[in-house]
C-alpha cells in the first residue's frame, strides 16, 4: 500500500476528529517502530504514555496470547480470578489497606467519568460543587470534558455538565474556591497536556488538608502519570499524601485499552448497584494483561528505571545545547522540553523526518514519553536524533529572519 493510497483511504474512510496522520504503522519491537515502507523509528512517545513496555514486549504477547486462548470475556454479572488479581495488585500499589476498592473500565475517560459520578454520590444536593484546575485535561467525553478546565475544547459543546469550575493553579486559589458546598476537587499531579507542568510546591499536601477539612473528595487523575511514568508507582506518591480516589488507564494496559478508579476509605463504599457500569470494563482479557504488564514493571524495576532514566535525558537534552530548549519540566519519563519559540510542532515534523517519534503537549514544549524499559543505546540515539531535529528548525528559523541578523550587525 503506498502512502498515497493510505492517505487517501484516511481521508475517506475515518472520522476527522484526529486530523491527519503522520504515518502507518505496521510493527513495533521495543521501542522501535517501522513504517509500511519499512523506514525505522525511535518511538520516545509510546502511544502517549501507554506502552510502558515498548512495543511486542515478551510479557505482554505471553499474556494477551494465553488468556485469549483461556477466556475473555463474561460480562460484570460474574467475576474471574484476573479481575480479581488486578483488583488487589492496584490497592496494593496505591496503597489503599484493606478498605479500598476498584471499578475498571476501557479506558482514561471511562475512569474519570466513574469518578465524576463518585463525586457527585458524595457531594448529594449538599454539595453541589466540583472544582477542577484551568488547563487541565480529564477526557472528551461530556461529563470529563466539563472537568477539563479547557475552554476552547469545551465551547463547541456547550452547555456543559453544570456544577464544574476550573480555578487557578495555586493554593491561593484553592483556599478560596474550597467551602462546606464543594463535593470535590480533581487535579493531575501533572498537567501533560498543558504542556507537562508540575503543580506548585506543597500544592497536593496544601488540597489533601483542605479537602478533609471541608468534607471534599480529593480525586487525583493518574492517567497520563501512573503505572511508575515519573519514577514512582503514582506521582502523588512522591508527595507523601493519601487522596480519596485516583484514576488510571494507559501504561497499566501497555497497549491494551484498560481504565480503573481506585477509591479509598470511605469512598470505597459509594457506589452501589445500579449506580454505574461498564460491559466490557473489566473483562477477564483485559485485566490479565494489564496485571501482566504491572507484575513485568515490578519484577524488572522499571520505576527504578524511570527515576535514573529522566534526569539522563535531562542531562541528554541539555548537552545538546540548543538555542532553542529553555530547560525541561516532569518527573521521571513524562517530560516537557520547553522550547523558546512556538515551534514545538516544527521540532516535531523534523524529528519524524529524522526517524524520531515525540509530540507537541502545546505550541512551545515538546513531550518525551518513552517505555520504561528505554537504556543507554536508546538514549544515546534519541541524543542524536533530537540533536538533529532542533538543528533543522533553528536552521529554519534564521532563514525566516532575516532582518533579525542585519539589526545585529548594524
Amino acid at each position: 500500500m503506498t502512502a498515497h493510497k493510505w492517505q487517501e483511504d484516511v481521508q475517506r474512510d475515518l472520522v476527522r476528529n484526529a486530523g491527519d496522520r503522520a504515518a502507518l504503522f505496521v510493527r513495533g519491537e521495543g521501542a522501535t517502530l517501522w513504517d509500511a515502507d519499512g523506514k525505522r523509528y525511535l518511538d520516545f512517545l509510546a502511544g502517549i504514555a501507554v506502552n510502558s513496555l515498548g512495543h511486542a514486549h515478551p510479557a505482554f504477547v505471553e499474556a494477551v496470547a494465553t488468556q485469549a486462548a483461556t477466556l475473555a470475556h463474561v460480562s460484570n454479572l460474574y467475576a474471574t480470578p484476573w479481575q480479581l488479581e488486578l483488583a488487589a495488585r492496584l490497592k496494593r500499589l496505591a496503597g489503599t489497606g484493606e478498605t479500598g476498592r476498584v471499578y475498571f473500565g476501557n479506558s482514561g475517560a471511562e475512569a474519570n467519568e466513574a469518578a465524576f459520578k463518585l463525586a457527585r454520590l458524595h457531594g448529594g444536593a449538599d454539595r453541589p460543587r466540583i472544582l477542577t484546575l484551568k488547563d487541565a485535561f480529564h477526557g472528551r467525553t461530556m461529563g470529563t470534558l466539563a472537568l477539563t478546565g479547557k475552554p476552547y475544547m469545551q465551547e463547541p459543546f456547550l452547555p456543559m455538565v453544570p456544577g464544574v469550575e476550573a480555578i487557578d493553579s495555586t493554593i491561593e486559589a484553592l483556599e478560596a474556591a474550597l467551602d462546606d458546598r464543594v463535593a470535590a476537587l480533581f487535579v493531575e499531579p501533572i498537567k501533560g497536556e498543558a504542556g507537562v507542568v508540575e503543580l506548585p510546591e506543597g500544592y497536593l499536601a496544601a488540597a489533601r488538608e483542605l479537602t478533609a477539612r471541608h468534607g471534599a473528595l480529593l480525586i487525583v487523575d493518574e492517567i497520563q502519570t501512573g503505572a511508575g511514568r515519573t519514577g514512582a508507582w503514582f506521582a502523588f506518591q512522591h508527595t507523601g499524601i493519601t487522596p480519596d480516589a485516583i484514576t488510571v488507564a494507559k501504561g497499566i494496559g501497555g497497549g491494551f485499552p484498560i481504565g480503573a478508579l481506585i477509591t479509598y476509605g470511605a469512598a470505597s463504599d459509594l457506589f452501589y448497584p445500579g449506580t454505574h457500569g461498564s460491559t466490557f470494563g473489566g473483562n477477564a482479557l483485559g485485566t490479565a494483561v494489564a496485571s501482566a504488564v504491572l507484575a513485568e514493571i515490578e519484577s524488572a524495576d522499571l520505576v527504578g528505571n524511570a527515576a535514573v532514566r529522566g534526569p539522563q535525558i535531562r542531562e541528554t537534552v541539555a548537552a545538546i545545547g540548543s538555542p532553542l530548549v529553555e530547560g525541561c519540566r516532569g518527573q521521571g519519563l513524562l517530560i516537557g522540553v520547553a522550547l523558546r519559540h512556538p515551534v514545538a510542532g516544527a521540532v516535531v515534523a523534523a524529528a519524524h523526518e529524522h526517524g524520531l517519534i515525540v509530540n507537541a503537549a502545546n505550541d512551545a514544549t515538546v513531550r518525551l514519553a518513552p517505555p520504561l524499559t528505554i537504556g543507554d543505546v536508546e538514549i544515546d540515539e534519541f541524543a542524536e536524533l533530537f540533536a538533529r531535529a532542533l538543528s533543522t528548525v533553528e536552521q529554519a528559523l534564521l532563514l525566516d529572519a532575516p532582518s533579525h541578523t542585519e539589526e545585529a550587525s548594524a
